[in-house]
């Protein structure tokens, strides 16, 4: 089986599927490129990468990854310049949409007609064509639209899945004071709540510690708020580094916030969190929330306007240590069981071959990746 998958860039959060799809098609396999890492996410610690199945496209000239994505038994397309995908639309080849939620900024009535007439334009009905959901709200907000109705899977994105040989101790060696926070600093994901959520704690006397990872725009302003409120003796800022650093730091926290709201397509950092064992709160307007936590069974899920619920949330597992444990170990669970790079790739290629046998709208799996959305 022959497999294009097309995106912005090679990264961290794509590089296991991509492995592993090119380990199982013994070599059949192109990451397709569309751009170049920004500066701002190579200050977050991501790196341009040179592996040997990547190709970058940079139009007409890039005769390599056009041949591939006009060839290849199935495209996998996330940001894809039109020009790139015309000729298989036009052959009607099989078409995998790779796709967050594309109404983050709400449903805008005055915009609809012309948004339906250019949707309908580059997903013919004619072109035998499936959406890959990276996020809880894809599948809804493309249905809007009149579009890919029985053809939605739930997908996301695949971080690297650790699986500990003693993962009993990596829950023991964590401390149930700690509270991790990690991302950039913009206004949609709410990191100033953290802050909040620092002071309302320590109002009530909590003994607890705030880690905050990240750069952004809104940096001087949360420095300004941290040191306003004199939060310097419970929240620390650790800057920007590596993914395998921010990981080393979840091992060891005992509650991560993930306090996106609905602009997250999706937040790799969850699934980080949870396969570190952390008792998660997380909003539920994030992409990935609704589809990775059931809410008190593997993590708590909060509304991000509901900044009370938060504060209630995490007192909660501060004053119940064992249910940072249960929740963190259900975490993992739900990570190393069902959402890992390795379960999502054997399901994709099954999804592929019933496709390819002329099977139009496989439902192949109940829950997890792939099943129906």
């Amino acid at each position: 089986m022959k497999i294009a998958f097309i995106s912005t860039y090679y990264n961290h959060h794509q590089s296991f599927i991509s492995q592993k799809l090119y380990e199982l098609t013994d070599g059949d396999y192109r990451f397709i490129e569309t751009s170049s890492i920004s500066q701002e996410r190579k200050a977050l610690g991501y790196q341009q990468n040179c592996a040997p199945f990547v190709l970058q496209y940079k139009g007409q000239e890039s005769y390599e990854a056009i041949e591939w994505v006009n060839t290849a038994d199935i495209v996998i397309a996330g940001v894809a310049p039109a020009a790139l995908l015309a000729q298989r639309k036009k052959d009607k080849k099989i078409i995998f949409k790779y796709s967050e939620h594309i109404l983050k900024k709400g449903f805008q009535f005055w915009k609809y007609p012309y948004r339906r007439y250019k949707m309908h334009k580059d997903n013919p009905s004619d072109v035998p064509m499936y959406m890959l959901c990276a996020s809880a709200y894809t599948a809804s907000d493309y249905a809007k639209f009149g579009l890919f109705k029985g053809k939605c899977y739930r997908w996301g994105y695949f971080p690297e899945c650790k699986r500990y040989e003693n993962f009993d101790a990596v829950l023991s060696s964590k401390s149930f004071r700690e509270i991790l926070w990690c991302g950039r600093f913009l206004d949609w994901k709410h990191p100033d709540d953290v802050l909040m959520l620092a002071e309302k704690l320590r109002s009530q006397g909590y003994d607890f510690h705030i880690n905050i990872i990240g750069t952004g725009e809104m940096e001087e302003q949360l420095h300004n708020i941290h040191r306003e409120k004199q939060l310097g003796d419970c929240v620390s800022f650790l800057g920007s580094m590596p993914p395998e650093k921010v990981r080393e730091y979840m091992e060891k926290s005992g509650i991560y916030l993930f306090t996106s709201d609905h602009k997250e397509g999706w937040g790799a950092v969850l699934n980080e969190a949870m396969n570190s064992g952390c008792a998660v709160v997380a909003s539920a307007e994030a992409g990935s929330t609704k589809y990775l936590i059931k809410d008190s069974d593997n993590g708590f899920i909060y509304s991000s306007k509901n900044f009370d619920l938060l504060y209630e949330k995490v007192k909660y597992l501060l004053d119940h240590s064992s249910e940072q444990k249960r929740l963190g170990h259900n975490a993992y669970n739900s990570i190393i069981d069902e959402w890992n790079p390795d379960v999502a790739v054997q399901r994709l290629l099954k999804l592929f071959e019933a496709v390819l046998e002329g099977k139009e709208n496989p439902d192949l799996f109940e829950k997890g990746p792939l099943s129906r959305a």
